[in-house]
């Protein structure tokens, strides 16, 4: 696993190693490229949510193309100090934090200390279906999205997302491989 381009480009990150975090999935080289070839110069400055970190790989990515700040949400201990010690490897001391909860949770948490986050990538594990709904739930009522970001999904490609919620409406899907990406907004008001 390694970062695709900018800053730390070509740097190899640490993977999962013991058998509890090899249940961790990591966006793969090639889906990340995707991701960030469409989220292009956008990254640049922005405020980026990688929520279900796992290795912390896609939010570092965002740090390599020049967001601000990344904000890692992972429930797991060896997970959480598994990005640690990649933030450690690349020398990242600054633009970042961890916050070892469920990413619902996080997510409540980032709302109600007023971030505003320009993209909110959300990759639970693909079995557990309960995980996807529950943080669209909660970014759907949440103030965390700025006015012109994005919701970011990775799940399989033969999982079904919701087309719309009361305020989020997905906009594109780009599928590869067995995986797929749904990009949501905030729906506009009529």
């Amino acid at each position: 696993m390694r970062i695709i381009a900018g800053k730390y480009r070509s740097r190899v990150l640490k993977s999962p190693r013991s058998s509890k975090t090899a249940a961790l999935r990591p966006t793969s080289d090639r889906l990340r490229e995707t991701l960030f070839n469409i989220l292009g110069p956008a990254v640049e400055g922005a405020v980026f949510v990688d929520a279900y970190a796992g290795t912390g790989a896609v939010g570092i990515e965002a740090l390599s193309r020049g967001a601000r700040e990344v904000i890692f949400l992972e429930k797991d201990p060896a997970a959480v100090a598994l990005i640690r010690r990649n933030l450690e490897a690349l020398g990242i001391q600054s633009g970042v934090e961890i916050l070892a909860v469920d990413a619902a949770r996080g997510l409540e948490i980032l709302a109600a200390r007023r971030v505003h986050a320009h993209f909110v990538f959300l990759d639970p594990p693909y079995a557990e279906k309960e995980e996807y709904e529950r943080a669209l739930d909660v970014l759907d009522v949440s103030p965390l999205l700025t006015p012109e970001g994005r919701v970011i999904v990775e799940h399989s490609r033969k999982q079904e997302l919701p087309e719309q919620l009361g305020s989020l409406e997905r906009v594109r899907v780009v599928e590869q491989g067995d995986a797929a990406l749904s990009f949501y907004r905030l729906a506009l008001a009529a």
